[in-house]
């Protein structure tokens, strides 16, 4: 009929050792055409990283974007911040009325379609301070993601819509591994922007 619904799971994702908050549709990021925008906007390149001792270039883009200090260094290679667009600026004031925190920094990837993925990870870069809170935002087509504990190995998934937002919070990245798995189902793209703070 026409009505815009948000839903908000007020307890964790997750069942103990962090939290994961997850809104599965935020009116402001589903009624703008951000994925247009940001992919036509944005600075993306090619993601590079470090394995292994080699250089790797991967087929995800990215960019990161932020307050002029917010210098950030994973997969072995530091990055320098870019300054904030408008857009940004905007997703990054409702993501932090809803995080009850402030960001200094958003990391940006471009996933063309579901052979573009993250393998197990924790954010948990000495920037970023022991316990962060990532809001994490997610336009385009929907993509299962899924955490796993480090030690009991138990399993959460999750669909991350269109729109949507996830904070992680608490022990989260100390104890939860995050992954966004590689599918051939999915054709479309889909971008994805965590928004963090990095500590001076």
């Amino acid at each position: 009929m026409g009505f815009t619904f948000m839903i908000l799971h007020s307890q964790s994702l997750l069942p103990h050792d962090g939290e994961a908050l997850y809104y599965a549709e935020i009116p402001a990021f589903v009624n703008q055409s951000f994925l247009d925008i940001l992919s036509n906007t944005l600075n993306w390149n090619s993601d590079t990283v470090i394995m292994f001792g080699i250089l790797r270039e991967l087929r995800r883009k990215s960019a990161w974007y932020g307050d002029q200090h917010a210098v950030y260094t994973y997969g072995g290679i530091q990055r320098n911040p870019l300054p904030w667009t408008p857009e940004l600026l905007h997703i990054k004031q409702t993501c932090e009325e809803f995080a009850h925190t402030s960001f200094n920094s958003v990391l940006c990837n471009y996933y063309h379609d579901g052979n573009d993925g993250m393998g197990w990870h924790r954010d948990n870069e000495r920037e970023l301070g022991h316990d962060p809170i990532i809001a994490s935002v997610s336009f385009g087509v929907s993509r299962p993601f899924a955490f796993k504990h480090r030690i009991s190995k138990e399993r959460i998934q999750l669909q991350l819509n269109h729109g949507s937002l996830l904070i992680m919070r608490g022990q989260c990245q100390q104890a939860w591994l995050h992954s966004l798995p590689k599918t051939t189902k999915v054709k479309e793209p889909r971008i994805n922007l965590t928004f963090r703070n990095i500590l001076m």
